[in-house]
């Protein structure tokens, strides 16, 4: 890699890990976005987002950008803001790891919480209501609601682009929907270019996306909570499937794979990843299945990797990381494998 001058030039050509395969060929592959600059996905979008708004003339030199996030998309503004000289207000709850919040401390950000503290609730609604408040007083400010943002699936399409540069296809996306921009954003551009994949969006118990009764759930930066409006980034059109997995599994699955592989996923990857797990065997043999592992575990050792706090909130399973390890045991005949060339 050439010497670099601006940290959001390291975004990017994440690599690819193999999980597991089965007999018949099919091989789960993650697409590890924790190696992008503040360890998580969402900086790409951020830095596609701020890129857009400048483009329309809705950013000038200066300016405020305004977001409610839980962390990660609030990381990635943080990092282009203090490059491009922008000031920045990030909107917040306590429901959002602390770590997080400290690091948008760090990069310069204002936080504003829409809750009190020891309230560590999900308050999406509240969030963005405050944050379009907030940006609609300042005529310097620009919302950048990632919800409702087009620029939020484009910053994805390099996704697509660095999948097919180190795979002969992808047949298949399990990944988290969130604000939708991942996936299908990643999910877009594979069908423009003509390969278009199969889409099983995956999201918390709880999470209103794919209908049903909502609720309370402790995944972070994924899912629609009742009350919340589901984002225009979440294209239907491109979605296969849907699958939800509750908060127990999703954990279990992010320590498994910590004690087995030694590899640190967040809580909404988990979830992925135990989608895909117990889907591998219904798909064609010698599937390729990738899931876009939006960000690590390392955000989440006071959480999803504390027995104690896991304890406080009845998500700790250990019969559940067990039936995850003998998955894992039956589909993995290495302890992984890096795909592509890095």
């Amino acid at each position: 890699m050439p010497v670099v001058t601006r940290v959001t030039d390291l975004i990017g050509n994440t690599p690819l890990f193999e999980l597991a395969a089965t007999t018949g060929g099919t091989r789960l592959l993650l697409k590890l976005e924790q190696f992008n600059p503040t360890g998580a996905a969402k900086i790409r979008m951020a830095r596609s987002m701020v890129r857009d708004a400048e483009r329309r003339g809705l950013l000038s030199p200066g300016g405020h950008i305004v977001e409610s996030t839980s962390g990660n998309t609030g990381l990635g503004l943080a990092v282009v803001a203090a490059e491009r000289g922008y000031r920045f207000t990030a909107v917040v709850d306590h429901h959002a790891c602390t770590d997080k919040l400290r690091a948008m401390r760090a990069l310069g950000a204002e936080l504003v919480f829409v809750s009190d503290a020891g309230d560590d609730g999900l308050a999406t609604s509240a969030r963005e209501d405050h944050a379009a408040a907030l940006a609609a007083a300042d005529p310097d400010a620009y919302f950048t609601e990632q919800h409702n943002n087009d620029a939020n699936a484009v910053g994805y399409y390099a996704v697509a682009d660095e999948l097919l540069a180190d795979l002969d296809r992808v047949d298949v996306l399990v990944s988290a929907v969130g604000t939708g921009g991942s996936l299908f954003g990643t999910a877009r551009r594979l069908h423009d270019l003509g390969r278009p994949v199969r889409v099983i969006g995956v999201e918390p118990v709880g999470s209103i996306a794919f209908g049903g009764p909502g609720g309370t759930y402790w995944q972070s930066g994924t899912g629609t909570p009742p009350g919340a409006t589901i984002g225009t980034a979440v294209d239907y059109t491109l979605l296969d499937e849907g699958v939800k997995v509750s908060d127990i599994d999703a954990f279990a699955t992010a320590r498994a794979v910590a004690r087995t592989h030694g590899l640190l996923l967040g809580g909404s990857a988990g979830g992925s990843v135990h989608a895909a797990l117990n889907l591998l065997e219904e798909f064609p043999p010698g599937s390729t299945v990738v899931s876009i592992v939006c960000d690590g575990g390392e955000k989440y050792l006071d959480t999803v990797f504390d027995d104690d706090w896991m304890a406080d909130r009845d998500l700790l399973d250990t019969a559940a990381e067990q039936d995850v390890v003998a998955l894992l045991n039956r589909y993995t005949t290495t302890t992984g494998t890096l795909v592509g060339a890095r």
